[in-house]
């Protein structure tokens, strides 16, 4: 009986949740290997969906507890951090040499636009040439460029980490929260799905955005933001007034307006808006205590 108890403690329906959570990040890092990074962000998606949903599901039926948290830090490890830090990887591979998606003399494309064939072989030709030394466009030091990806589940693990034991996180918080920058991260993956037909027509500011060096770059600078000891909103809401919520409101408004706007664009926008918003709700908070 006491064995049952301990059973039904552990598989709680808040850690059922999370542990789907967890699924959601590995089977999301099999697609992107796969070629499918068409499907693989959608269930980072649904993973921030379940991430959401355990901690409201375990006050509701009161099993909140060290367990729950536990679990849930290491659930957002996989999808939060090595998941991400997979596609990106994937991404920088495809940014390395795409050549073969522009046309040449009227001839065809290679691929005929088949995105997982494509990408499947990108990543097959990378560990050929990494494990193998197989001759391809992957010669030299830029097959190690990919790595730099790493970083990304590297400092989530040191940002999970710091966020169960620094209390000051309670409507703050300090560094960029792993969600968030993985959400960041899934607009590279579904624009160059989204418009591999006519991939040879985008401008050169595209073109730049998803060169190997330039993801390699990102993928850097907004790993580090995870790890900074700057302030940044936290969307909890302690009540509803204008005064204490008032960059609160802002985000979440502008981020509507944005996405009605520039649809999957908005991803990166939103991001970049909510760490400005914070940088400016942080000095003005601490202007007016300094004035009090």
């Amino acid at each position: 009986m006491f064995g049952f108890l301990i059973f039904a403690s552990m598989f709680n329906l808040a850690n059922l949740i999370t542990g789907s959570n967890m699924l959601c990040g590995f089977y999301a890092i099999i697609l992107a290997l796969a070629g499918r990074i068409d499907i693989a962000p959608l269930f980072i998606f649904l993973g921030a969906v379940l991430d959401f949903f355990d901690g409201f599901v375990a006050r509701k039926i009161g099993v909140s507890g060290a367990l729950g948290k536990q679990l849930d830090s290491l659930a957002d490890v996989i999808t939060f951090g090595v998941a991400p830090g997979v596609i990106t990887l994937v991404m920088i591979v495809l940014g390395v040499d795409n050549s073969s998606l522009f046309p040449v003399e009227d001839a065809s494309r290679v691929y005929q636009n088949d995105l997982t064939y494509y990408t499947y072989f990108q990543v097959s030709a990378w560990m050929q040439a990494l494990v193998y030394d197989v001759p391809n466009n992957f010669d030299a030091s830029i097959k190690f460029l990919p790595f730099v990806a790493m970083i990304i589940p590297l400092l989530s693990m040191f940002r999970l980490a710091k966020f169960n034991i620094d209390e000051r996180q309670t409507d703050r918080f300090h560094g960029l929260p792993t969600p968030l920058n993985t959400m960041f991260f899934m607009f590279f993956p579904l624009y160059f799905s989204l418009n591999l037909d006519n991939w040879a027509h985008q401008g050169n500011f595209i073109h730049w955005i998803f060169d190997c060096y330039t993801i390699a770059g990102i993928a850097v600078v907004m790993s580090l933001m995870m790890i900074t000891d700057i302030p940044l909103i936290a969307l909890k809401f302690k009540n509803f007034s204008w005064k204490d919520n008032k960059f609160r409101y802002l985000l979440v408004g502008k981020s509507l307006i944005i996405i009605l706007i520039f649809q999957l664009w908005a991803i990166p926008i939103i991001v970049i808006l909510y760490l400005i918003l914070s940088i400016i709700d942080n000095y003005t908070t601490k202007k007016y205590e300094v004035q009090s």
